[in-house]
């Protein structure tokens, strides 16, 4: 494999100044709609999509690039790990013509934006063991089942539900991919009760005799794993760079504090009981950073395999990052970091979703063993 990932060119440099500098225009107290649709005309949001849908043409090295620096300025847009990064890509990769241009077009500026559904209640992170099915009929399709945890679908025009259809020829269960319209019939969502307070919210969704046409199933009937497994490799790398993204904030504000925090003589940042620790946070999310750049690179190079393990690797080690570094951050601040005024205290909850979501850290350790190690499973 090349080492280019290792150096940033002047475009992705380029790129991370002008989205920085956006995110400082909104700052921690963001609004996301302004914000969403103002990084949507700016080409953003879909910088990884096809230029022939109005996309920008690059991959998920820019739109993670992307994601990284809305964070870092304390305004990360969750919504970017599902909309281009997940349904954009399983669409440009495996969609119809027409599903390309009815889908990718909006969802490149913004405009359009859809979610998606694949943990349910009694599956959790297992994909195998999705009870949300589909069948045949009439020339279109019914979907039954429930889905859980999925965000933002109160704001989405579309989720893009993973179901499970019967093979003909061996009468087996295997995963497909719909769309399913917000408004569609017997499609219910009910909002979670959180703890975390978060812009977008966390729903479940009750799939009801839900009647869809041929055309909703994304591509070929016969790709439905190939096409999970595409959209679950950006979904990791997202999320290593929205959890990089809010290390970096919190780092950022410690770091501020320490060098202009005097107690004694010195700013408390040149006690090495306070700089150390805020140095290794740093080493720490530069090091999972570098993961995450090369999953994007393989990904964007088409080695799915590849980028499956670097993928799984970025999100535990950025999710690990994160909280070391808003924990570190926090204590810097002492009292301080527990106030509304410093913004830090909110995200000692947030940045423990990296470990959990959208799949565990422990089922990240199973893939690593088995994949990357050759163990063997006891599942």
């Amino acid at each position: 494999m090349s080492s280019s990932f290792l150096i940033e060119t002047e475009e992705h440099t380029a790129l991370r100044t002008a989205v920085a500098a956006l995110g400082r225009r909104h700052g921690r107290g963001y609004d996301r709609e302004t914000l969403w649709r103002e990084a949507g005309t700016l080409g953003y949001l879909g910088v990884n999509l096809p230029e022939a849908y109005g996309g920008g043409g690059g991959g998920m090295v820019e739109l993670s690039l992307v994601l990284e620096e809305l964070g870092a300025e304390g305004c990360p847009l969750l919504l970017m790990i599902v909309s281009p990064a997940i349904c954009g890509t399983v669409i440009a990769r495996f969609g119809t013509d027409a599903q390309k241009r009815q889908w990718l077009p909006g969802l490149s500026d913004g405009s359009l934006t859809m979610a998606f559904g694949i943990t349910e209640p009694d599956a959790g992170s297992n994909s195998h063991r999705i009870t949300t099915t589909a069948r045949k009929d009439a020339g279109g399709w019914i979907l039954n089942g429930r889905k859980v945890f999925v965000s933002g679908v109160d704001i989405a025009d579309a989720t893009l539900v993973v179901s499970r259809t019967e093979d003909a020829r061996t009468g087996t269960l295997k995963p497909c991919l719909f769309i399913v319209p917000r408004d569609a019939e017997g499609f219910r969502r009910s909002q979670i009760d959180m703890e975390l307070q978060a812009v977008e919210k966390q729903f479940e969704l009750v799939l009801d005799d839900v009647r869809l046409p041929a055309d909703a199933l994304i591509g070929d009937e016969d790709a439905g794993l190939l096409q999970l497994f595409a959209g679950l490799n950006p979904e990791r790398i997202m999320t290593a760079a929205f959890a990089l993204g809010m290390g970096r904030y919190a780092l950022g504000k410690a770091v501020e504090y320490a060098k202009t925090r005097q107690v004694w003589k010195e700013p408390i940042g040149a006690h090495q009981a306070i700089a150390h620790p805020l140095a290794q946070a740093h080493i720490e999310l530069e090091l999972a950073r570098l993961m995450m750049r090369k999953a994007a690179y393989l990904y964007d190079a088409g080695d799915d395999i590849g980028a499956g393990e670097a993928a799984n690797m970025a999100k535990y080690a950025a999710a690990e990052a994160c909280v070391k570094a808003v924990d570190q951050s926090v204590h810097t601040l002492g009292g301080n970091g527990l106030t509304r005024e410093y913004g830090l205290a909110s995200l000692v909850t947030a940045a423990r979703v990296a470990r959990i979501a959208p799949v565990s850290r422990e089922m990240i350790l199973n893939y690593v063993s088995h994949q990357s190690l050759g163990l063997p499973k006891s599942y």
